[in-house]
């Protein structure tokens, strides 16, 4: 096992971070930060402001949208009963939206038919600043242990001890904007291993973390980049045998899911909706059934904020040469 990664470690490196969009706002006299310009910053946390009340939202359906996953259906069921939850709290019906890709999702909620989400750590910059998100949970143990590992995996036979052994191999990635499924591993590949894609390895993308783990499962990849609380979910519940995988690189600790919503509801609909968080009890539910798995076990929402806890994904991004631009 190699020592994790640190971030110092992320120089610079050519990754496309953008998301393709049709139409721009008008720019607004603000601040904004790296915000998009349709949105403004005034107190500075590093997400758009509720806007007037003529902007606000109050719809009567909600769409909820979990970050892609390989069977959608799975986690419809695993968030059937927080859905119900919310419903109550805030007396509106609530819908499960399966989405395909991590731009599809954040489209959704750019073009306002996304309300609540849970976007995974590389898109979490990207759904704050392109298209209005605001996180303000994730989740953790009871004890309030968070965040996940990115590890290299390869199948349990392969002869490859280290990163370094993946020259000449066929290297897994998830989709660009992933930090545990693209944008973490293709620093440390090259500024750690000195390995550069297609000249030293072929990259390909799976699509989502699922894939790329059972695609090194059934030996269609030799190696890929996932996050490692997936895995240990997919084991738990017997989705992929754990005996046909072995990890050659374990990372420091990255934050997990970001769960929030979109920042022009009405204020009453968003303290609603943020409380059903918080207030939600997970005993006997699927969602600790499937969550519990991870490592750490995750059982409990806790706040957060994007500006303290998605610091180090932004200095990675920053290290990667990412940019979050809206076009």
């Amino acid at each position: 096992m190699q020592k994790p990664m640190r971030v110092a470690a992320a120089l610079a490196l050519g990754v496309a971070g953008s998301v393709g969009f049709v139409g721009q706002a008008q720019a607004q006299d603000c601040p904004r930060g790296a915000l998009d310009a349709r949105f403004c910053d005034r107190d500075g946390d590093m997400v758009a402001d509720t806007p007037d009340a003529k902007q606000q939202v109050d719809p009567n359906v909600l769409i909820f949208a979990y970050t892609p996953v390989e069977d959608p259906e799975v986690y419809r069921k695993v968030y059937d009963s927080f859905l119900d939850h919310i419903s109550k709290a805030t007396g509106k019906k609530v819908q499960f939206f399966a989405v395909q890709s991590n731009a599809a999702q954040i489209e959704a909620m750019r073009a306002g038919r996304l309300h609540i989400a849970g976007y995974n750590t590389g898109a979490t910059p990207l759904a704050v600043n392109c298209a209005g998100f605001y996180p303000f949970a994730m989740m953790a143990s009871k004890s309030g242990e968070y965040g996940y590992t990115m590890d290299i995996i390869v199948p349990a036979d392969s002869p490859a001890k280290t990163p370094a052994d993946l020259k000449g191999k066929k290297v897994a990635f998830t989709a660009p904007t992933s930090n545990s499924g693209y944008k973490a591993p293709s620093v440390l590949l090259k500024t750690e291993f000195k390995l550069e894609a297609e000249k030293d390895y072929t990259p390909t993308f799976s699509g989502k973390h699922d894939n790329s783990i059972l695609g090194v499962a059934n030996k269609d990849y030799d190696a890929a980049a996932i996050a490692y609380s997936v895995l240990s979910r997919m084991v738990g519940r017997g989705a992929v045998d754990g005996n046909k995988i072995r990890s050659i690189y374990k990372s420091d600790v990255f934050p997990t899911t970001a769960y929030g919503i979109a920042h022009n509801l009405k204020p009453e609909l968003a303290k609603k909706i943020k409380d059903a968080f918080f207030s939600f009890k997970w005993e006997g539910t699927e969602l600790l059934k499937e969550y519990q798995k991870s490592q750490p076990p995750q059982e409990s929402y806790i706040p957060i904020t994007y500006k303290q806890h998605w610091d180090v994904i932004r200095k990675i991004d920053t290290g990667a040469g990412v940019k979050y631009a809206c076009k």
